[in-house]
Protein backbone atom coordinates (compact mmCIF):
# COMPACT_ATOMS: atom_id res chain seq x y z
CA UNK A 1 0.00 0.00 0.00
CA UNK A 2 2.78 2.51 1.04
CA UNK A 3 4.60 1.46 -2.29
CA UNK A 4 1.54 2.64 -4.30
CA UNK A 5 0.91 5.80 -2.36
CA UNK A 6 4.14 6.58 -2.96
CA UNK A 7 4.53 6.26 -6.70
CA UNK A 8 1.00 8.24 -6.80
CA UNK A 9 2.56 10.98 -5.48
CA UNK A 10 5.43 11.05 -6.98
CA UNK A 11 3.21 10.91 -10.15
CA UNK A 12 1.18 13.83 -8.93
CA UNK A 13 4.48 15.85 -8.04
CA UNK A 14 5.88 14.74 -11.80
CA UNK A 15 2.50 15.91 -13.38
CA UNK A 16 2.70 19.36 -11.09
CA UNK A 17 6.27 20.00 -12.31
CA UNK A 18 5.39 19.84 -16.10
CA UNK A 19 2.66 22.84 -15.49
CA UNK A 20 4.43 25.76 -16.09
CA UNK A 21 2.26 28.50 -14.35
CA UNK A 22 2.04 25.96 -11.60
CA UNK A 23 5.74 25.95 -10.71
CA UNK A 24 5.66 29.75 -11.25
CA UNK A 25 2.70 30.27 -9.00
CA UNK A 26 4.61 28.12 -6.89
CA UNK A 27 8.03 29.91 -6.77
CA UNK A 28 5.99 33.47 -6.66
CA UNK A 29 3.79 32.68 -3.63
CA UNK A 30 7.57 31.08 -2.00
CA UNK A 31 9.20 34.48 -2.63
CA UNK A 32 6.20 36.91 -1.20
CA UNK A 33 5.77 34.57 1.79
CA UNK A 34 10.24 35.36 2.66
CA UNK A 35 9.54 39.00 2.11
CA UNK A 36 6.68 38.81 4.30
CA UNK A 37 8.56 36.99 6.93
CA UNK A 38 11.76 39.51 5.93
CA UNK A 39 10.00 42.68 5.69
CA UNK A 40 11.46 44.73 8.25
CA UNK A 41 15.24 43.28 7.10
CA UNK A 42 14.47 44.23 3.46
CA UNK A 43 12.46 47.61 3.72
CA UNK A 44 14.57 50.84 3.69
CA UNK A 45 12.02 52.68 6.34
CA UNK A 46 12.33 49.56 8.94
CA UNK A 47 10.45 51.44 11.88
CA UNK A 48 7.40 49.89 13.68
CA UNK A 49 4.37 49.59 10.68
CA UNK A 50 6.86 51.42 7.92
CA UNK A 51 5.04 54.88 9.81
CA UNK A 52 7.73 57.55 9.53
CA UNK A 53 5.55 60.51 8.32
CA UNK A 54 7.08 63.23 6.76
CA UNK A 55 4.23 65.79 5.55
CA UNK A 56 6.11 68.29 3.65
CA UNK A 57 6.91 65.07 0.98
CA UNK A 58 3.54 63.56 1.05
CA UNK A 59 2.37 62.47 -2.82
CA UNK A 60 5.66 62.29 -4.27
CA UNK A 61 6.51 60.65 -7.56
CA UNK A 62 8.50 56.87 -7.31
CA UNK A 63 11.78 57.45 -7.85
CA UNK A 64 11.73 60.70 -5.18
CA UNK A 65 15.01 62.04 -3.46
CA UNK A 66 15.58 64.41 -0.51
CA UNK A 67 18.20 64.47 2.00
CA UNK A 68 16.98 63.70 5.29
CA UNK A 69 18.15 64.91 8.95
CA UNK A 70 17.82 62.60 11.68
CA UNK A 71 18.01 63.94 15.03
CA UNK A 72 19.11 61.29 17.83
CA UNK A 73 17.21 60.71 20.68
CA UNK A 74 18.24 59.81 24.43
CA UNK A 75 14.93 57.83 24.88
CA UNK A 76 16.18 54.24 25.67
CA UNK A 77 15.40 51.52 22.86
CA UNK A 78 16.48 48.56 23.33
CA UNK A 79 15.02 45.53 21.41
CA UNK A 80 15.98 41.94 20.68
CA UNK A 81 17.06 40.69 17.52
CA UNK A 82 14.03 38.78 17.04
CA UNK A 83 11.82 41.99 18.00
CA UNK A 84 13.07 44.21 15.40
CA UNK A 85 12.78 41.20 12.79
CA UNK A 86 9.15 40.39 13.56
CA UNK A 87 7.67 43.70 14.85
CA UNK A 88 10.21 46.50 13.46
CA UNK A 89 12.58 48.99 15.28
CA UNK A 90 11.40 51.70 18.28
CA UNK A 91 12.57 54.11 15.71
CA UNK A 92 12.66 57.47 18.51
CA UNK A 93 14.86 59.50 16.33
CA UNK A 94 13.66 62.20 14.67
CA UNK A 95 13.87 62.20 10.84
CA UNK A 96 13.65 66.04 9.35
CA UNK A 97 13.66 66.46 5.95
CA UNK A 98 16.15 69.25 4.62
CA UNK A 99 17.02 71.22 1.44
CA UNK A 100 20.17 72.48 2.15
CA UNK A 101 22.64 72.61 5.77
CA UNK A 102 25.30 74.62 7.15
CA UNK A 103 27.38 75.11 10.85
CA UNK A 104 28.06 78.12 12.02
CA UNK A 105 29.08 78.12 16.28
CA UNK A 106 28.75 74.67 17.30
CA UNK A 107 24.57 75.22 15.61
CA UNK A 108 23.64 73.25 12.66
CA UNK A 109 21.47 75.12 10.76
CA UNK A 110 19.04 73.52 8.05
CA UNK A 111 15.98 74.52 5.82
CA UNK A 112 12.89 72.07 6.23
CA UNK A 113 12.01 71.15 2.85
CA UNK A 114 9.10 72.51 1.09
CA UNK A 115 7.17 71.84 -2.11
CA UNK A 116 6.32 73.46 -5.12
CA UNK A 117 9.76 75.58 -4.94
CA UNK A 118 8.87 77.11 -1.47
CA UNK A 119 11.24 78.08 0.81
CA UNK A 120 11.54 76.27 3.73
CA UNK A 121 11.36 76.90 7.19
CA UNK A 122 15.25 77.67 8.15
CA UNK A 123 15.84 76.01 11.71
CA UNK A 124 19.08 75.45 14.28
CA UNK A 125 20.07 72.74 16.52
CA UNK A 126 23.07 72.71 19.04
CA UNK A 127 26.11 70.39 17.86
CA UNK A 128 25.88 68.54 21.20
CA UNK A 129 22.79 66.52 20.65
CA UNK A 130 24.72 64.52 17.93
CA UNK A 131 27.30 61.80 19.87
CA UNK A 132 30.60 63.73 19.63
CA UNK A 133 29.49 66.46 17.88
CA UNK A 134 29.54 63.94 14.57
CA UNK A 135 26.38 65.36 12.67
CA UNK A 136 27.59 63.87 9.04
CA UNK A 137 26.66 60.69 9.65
CA UNK A 138 23.03 61.72 10.57
CA UNK A 139 22.15 63.61 7.20
CA UNK A 140 21.74 61.20 4.32
CA UNK A 141 19.83 61.21 0.90
CA UNK A 142 17.36 59.07 1.06
CA UNK A 143 15.47 57.63 -2.24
CA UNK A 144 11.83 57.02 -2.05
CA UNK A 145 11.74 53.65 -4.96
CA UNK A 146 7.72 54.19 -4.93
CA UNK A 147 7.28 57.21 -3.99
CA UNK A 148 5.44 58.41 -0.51
CA UNK A 149 1.82 57.78 0.44
CA UNK A 150 -0.59 60.77 1.46
CA UNK A 151 1.30 61.25 5.06
CA UNK A 152 4.84 61.22 3.42
CA UNK A 153 5.86 57.20 4.27
CA UNK A 154 8.26 55.40 2.29
CA UNK A 155 5.78 53.47 0.14
CA UNK A 156 8.12 50.70 -1.09
CA UNK A 157 7.92 49.96 2.85
CA UNK A 158 4.57 49.93 3.26
CA UNK A 159 3.94 47.67 0.27
CA UNK A 160 6.35 44.97 1.86
CA UNK A 161 4.96 44.85 5.26
CA UNK A 162 1.47 45.22 4.23
CA UNK A 163 2.53 41.90 2.11
CA UNK A 164 2.34 40.32 5.99
CA UNK A 165 -1.56 40.45 6.61
CA UNK A 166 -2.48 39.40 3.03
CA UNK A 167 -0.23 36.25 2.89
CA UNK A 168 -0.52 35.29 6.81
CA UNK A 169 -4.16 36.02 6.92
CA UNK A 170 -4.80 32.92 4.02
CA UNK A 171 -2.56 30.43 6.37
CA UNK A 172 -4.72 31.06 9.31
CA UNK A 173 -8.30 31.43 7.57
CA UNK A 174 -7.41 27.95 5.76
CA UNK A 175 -6.05 26.76 9.20
CA UNK A 176 -9.11 27.64 10.75
CA UNK A 177 -11.71 26.05 8.34
CA UNK A 178 -10.01 23.38 7.75
CA UNK A 179 -9.88 22.30 11.61
CA UNK A 180 -13.59 23.30 11.85
CA UNK A 181 -15.16 22.32 8.10
CA UNK A 182 -12.96 18.21 8.54
CA UNK A 183 -14.63 18.03 12.01
CA UNK A 184 -18.17 18.93 10.76
CA UNK A 185 -17.88 17.03 7.91
CA UNK A 186 -16.17 13.73 9.04
CA UNK A 187 -19.11 13.56 11.77
CA UNK A 188 -22.13 14.30 9.01
CA UNK A 189 -20.74 12.07 6.51
CA UNK A 190 -19.93 8.92 8.45
CA UNK A 191 -22.49 8.80 10.78
CA UNK A 192 -25.13 9.98 8.78
CA UNK A 193 -29.08 10.21 10.54
CA UNK A 194 -30.24 12.62 12.38
CA UNK A 195 -26.46 13.88 13.31
CA UNK A 196 -26.12 14.76 9.50
CA UNK A 197 -28.97 16.72 9.38
CA UNK A 198 -28.56 18.42 12.28
CA UNK A 199 -24.72 20.00 10.92
CA UNK A 200 -26.74 20.26 7.45
CA UNK A 201 -29.05 22.72 8.97
CA UNK A 202 -25.98 24.33 10.79
CA UNK A 203 -24.43 24.72 7.36
CA UNK A 204 -26.79 25.71 5.33
CA UNK A 205 -27.81 28.60 8.05
CA UNK A 206 -24.51 29.83 7.90
CA UNK A 207 -24.20 29.25 4.11
CA UNK A 208 -27.32 31.24 3.59
CA UNK A 209 -25.59 34.78 5.06
CA UNK A 210 -23.43 36.50 2.94
CA UNK A 211 -19.44 36.07 3.31
CA UNK A 212 -19.08 39.80 3.79
CA UNK A 213 -22.18 40.42 5.97
CA UNK A 214 -21.08 37.30 8.23
CA UNK A 215 -17.24 38.57 8.62
CA UNK A 216 -18.46 41.85 9.49
CA UNK A 217 -20.15 40.86 12.25
CA UNK A 218 -18.10 38.44 13.83
CA UNK A 219 -15.56 41.16 13.64
CA UNK A 220 -17.77 43.75 15.47
CA UNK A 221 -17.99 41.24 17.47
CA UNK A 222 -14.81 40.34 18.88
CA UNK A 223 -13.27 43.95 17.66
CA UNK A 224 -11.58 45.42 15.01
CA UNK A 225 -7.33 44.37 15.06
CA UNK A 226 -4.97 42.04 13.33
CA UNK A 227 -6.26 38.72 15.52
CA UNK A 228 -9.70 39.21 14.92
CA UNK A 229 -9.81 40.00 11.25
CA UNK A 230 -8.14 36.48 10.99
CA UNK A 231 -10.33 34.66 13.23
CA UNK A 232 -13.48 36.22 11.62
CA UNK A 233 -12.49 35.26 8.25
CA UNK A 234 -11.48 31.96 9.40
CA UNK A 235 -14.76 31.14 10.74
CA UNK A 236 -17.03 32.28 7.34
CA UNK A 237 -14.98 29.50 5.45
CA UNK A 238 -15.44 26.23 6.85
CA UNK A 239 -18.59 25.43 5.30
CA UNK A 240 -17.03 24.75 1.85
CA UNK A 241 -14.74 22.43 3.86
CA UNK A 242 -17.43 20.61 5.32
CA UNK A 243 -19.73 20.40 2.40
CA UNK A 244 -16.73 18.79 0.55
CA UNK A 245 -15.33 16.52 3.20
CA UNK A 246 -19.19 15.51 3.75
CA UNK A 247 -19.74 14.72 0.21
CA UNK A 248 -16.02 12.51 -0.03
CA UNK A 249 -16.87 10.82 3.43
CA UNK A 250 -20.50 9.83 2.19
CA UNK A 251 -18.83 7.93 -1.43
CA UNK A 252 -16.20 6.29 0.71
CA UNK A 253 -17.03 5.19 3.39
CA UNK A 254 -18.61 1.93 1.91
CA UNK A 255 -15.84 0.81 0.56
CA UNK A 256 -14.18 -2.23 1.29
CA UNK A 257 -10.88 -0.55 2.79
CA UNK A 258 -13.37 0.76 5.61
CA UNK A 259 -15.93 -2.47 5.73
CA UNK A 260 -12.33 -4.16 6.54
CA UNK A 261 -11.38 -1.52 8.83
CA UNK A 262 -14.66 -1.87 10.75
CA UNK A 263 -14.32 -5.54 11.01
CA UNK A 264 -10.99 -5.65 12.66
CA UNK A 265 -12.57 -3.50 15.28
CA UNK A 266 -10.59 0.00 14.85
CA UNK A 267 -12.28 2.61 16.26
CA UNK A 268 -14.29 5.46 14.19
CA UNK A 269 -11.96 8.02 14.99
CA UNK A 270 -9.24 5.62 13.55
CA UNK A 271 -10.80 4.76 11.03
CA UNK A 272 -11.45 8.36 9.78
CA UNK A 273 -8.27 9.99 10.57
CA UNK A 274 -5.47 6.94 9.22
CA UNK A 275 -7.89 5.61 6.72
CA UNK A 276 -10.46 7.88 5.12
CA UNK A 277 -9.10 11.29 5.24
CA UNK A 278 -5.80 10.11 3.62
CA UNK A 279 -7.56 9.12 0.38
CA UNK A 280 -9.48 12.20 0.04
CA UNK A 281 -6.67 14.76 0.63
CA UNK A 282 -6.93 15.47 -3.45
CA UNK A 283 -10.05 17.78 -3.38
CA UNK A 284 -9.17 19.13 0.38
CA UNK A 285 -5.66 20.60 -1.03
CA UNK A 286 -7.54 22.21 -4.17
CA UNK A 287 -10.24 23.89 -1.97
CA UNK A 288 -7.80 25.35 0.49
CA UNK A 289 -5.74 26.95 -2.18
CA UNK A 290 -8.89 28.33 -3.40
CA UNK A 291 -9.67 29.68 0.29
CA UNK A 292 -6.26 30.99 0.39
CA UNK A 293 -7.39 33.50 -2.82
CA UNK A 294 -10.95 34.03 -1.16
CA UNK A 295 -9.03 35.47 1.97
CA UNK A 296 -6.95 37.59 0.82
CA UNK A 297 -9.64 39.38 -1.31
CA UNK A 298 -12.12 38.96 2.18
CA UNK A 299 -9.48 40.77 4.22
CA UNK A 300 -8.67 43.51 1.59
CA UNK A 301 -12.39 44.40 1.04
CA UNK A 302 -12.25 44.76 5.36
CA UNK A 303 -9.26 46.71 5.21
CA UNK A 304 -11.15 49.19 2.68
CA UNK A 305 -14.06 49.05 4.28
CA UNK A 306 -12.05 50.49 7.40
CA UNK A 307 -12.50 47.53 9.46
CA UNK A 308 -10.02 45.03 8.85
CA UNK A 309 -6.00 45.66 10.42
CA UNK A 310 -5.99 49.27 11.63
CA UNK A 311 -3.77 52.29 11.55
CA UNK A 312 -0.79 52.53 11.36
CA UNK A 313 -0.73 48.61 10.48
CA UNK A 314 0.26 48.46 7.28
CA UNK A 315 -2.56 46.59 4.84
CA UNK A 316 -2.37 46.60 0.81
CA UNK A 317 -6.68 46.70 1.40
CA UNK A 318 -5.94 50.13 3.67
CA UNK A 319 -3.43 51.65 1.49
CA UNK A 320 -6.08 51.33 -1.53
CA UNK A 321 -8.81 52.66 0.56
CA UNK A 322 -6.15 55.77 1.57
CA UNK A 323 -5.08 56.21 -2.47
CA UNK A 324 -8.32 55.83 -4.56
CA UNK A 325 -8.89 59.37 -4.88
CA UNK A 326 -5.41 59.76 -6.00
CA UNK A 327 -6.61 58.13 -9.63
CA UNK A 328 -8.37 61.00 -10.99
CA UNK A 329 -5.80 63.29 -9.00
CA UNK A 330 -3.15 62.68 -11.73
CA UNK A 331 -1.40 59.74 -9.33
CA UNK A 332 -2.92 56.49 -10.16
CA UNK A 333 -0.54 54.28 -9.10
CA UNK A 334 -1.02 54.82 -5.27
CA UNK A 335 -3.99 52.69 -5.68
CA UNK A 336 -2.77 50.66 -8.11
CA UNK A 337 0.05 49.46 -6.49
CA UNK A 338 -1.12 47.53 -3.83
CA UNK A 339 -4.17 46.65 -6.20
CA UNK A 340 -1.57 45.03 -8.31
CA UNK A 341 -0.17 43.41 -5.48
CA UNK A 342 -3.54 41.97 -4.46
CA UNK A 343 -4.32 40.25 -8.13
CA UNK A 344 -0.95 38.98 -8.59
CA UNK A 345 -0.89 37.32 -4.98
CA UNK A 346 -4.35 35.81 -5.58
CA UNK A 347 -3.78 34.75 -9.15
CA UNK A 348 -0.92 32.78 -8.10
CA UNK A 349 -3.17 30.99 -5.64
CA UNK A 350 -5.67 30.45 -8.38
CA UNK A 351 -3.04 29.27 -10.83
CA UNK A 352 -1.74 26.79 -7.79
CA UNK A 353 -4.96 25.13 -7.19
CA UNK A 354 -5.76 25.19 -10.80
CA UNK A 355 -2.31 22.99 -11.40
CA UNK A 356 -3.11 20.69 -8.33
CA UNK A 357 -6.22 19.59 -9.37
CA UNK A 358 -4.86 18.87 -12.77
CA UNK A 359 -1.93 17.06 -10.70
CA UNK A 360 -4.36 14.68 -8.65
CA UNK A 361 -6.88 13.81 -11.37
CA UNK A 362 -6.05 10.09 -11.83
CA UNK A 363 -8.23 10.16 -15.13
CA UNK A 364 -5.60 12.26 -17.00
Amino acid sequence: MSKTNNSLTQLALQKFKKNFWGVLSLWLIVIIGLISVLAYIIAPDNSQNANQMHLSIHSKSPGFKVKMLEIPSQINKEQSFFNRIFYGVKNTNTEIPITNFSVKDDKLMYAEYASDGLLGVEKEIDLKLFPNKEYKDFINEKTFLFGTDKYGRDYLSRILIGSRISFFIGFIAVLISLLIGISMGSIAGYYGGKIDAFIMWIINVTWSIPTLLLVIAITLALGKGFWQVFIAVGLTMWVEVARVVRGQIISVKEMQYVTAARALGFKDYRIIVKHILPNIMGPLIVISAANFAAAILIESGLSFLGIGAQPPMASWGAMIKDHYNYIILGKPYLAMIPGLCIMILVMAFMLIGNSLRDALDVKN
